[in-house]
């Protein structure tokens, strides 16, 4: 969503894009590898422009069904975060990417399918914040602007 000011400066909103993927038939040993999965998140944000600002934190569960098993983590970003919940004897994993600063989802899908060796996968990709406004300064100069239009 854009307004235009006057001047042609553009006010515009938006907070960013959130990476669902759900992926079914994946590598089991993949799926149970806790330093796989560490690695993973320690080393994506670089290859998609992110800011990594912490540690990623990785832990298995063990579920009071034997079969729910898994491992979950995430990794904190400056731009938001990234995780990642696998169910090994499932085959099947989700990872999310959020992020306010765009990154090329294709190649996201592209990496992690081939990382995670997917064969079938669920897509969807939210845009966020839809009215979060993206310049302050931006957005104090357009209402300025309206106001004074009213004001006349």
């Amino acid at each position: 969503m854009e307004k235009k000011l006057q001047n042609s400066e553009k006010v515009e909103y938006g907070f960013g894009q959130h990476l669902i993927l759900d992926g079914y038939g994946c590598n089991r040993e993949k799926l149970m590898d806790i330093d796989f999965i560490y690695n993973f998140l320690s080393e994506y944000p670089d290859q998609i422009q992110m800011t990594k600002i912490m540690p990623p934190y990785v832990f298995k569960y063990y579920a009071p069904v034997p079969e729910d098993w898994g491992i979950s983590g995430f990794v904190i970003i400056a731009e938001s975060h990234i995780s990642i919940h696998t169910f090994p004897e499932k085959l099947y994993l989700s990872v999310d990417i959020f992020s306010c600063k765009p990154f090329d989802v294709d190649k996201a899908i592209e990496d992690i399918t081939r990382l995670f060796e997917i064969k079938k996968s669920e897509i969807r990709l939210l845009d966020r914040g839809h009215e979060f406004p993206r310049s302050i300064r931006t957005v104090e100069r357009f209402i300025r602007a309206e106001r004074n239009q009213l004001a006349v």
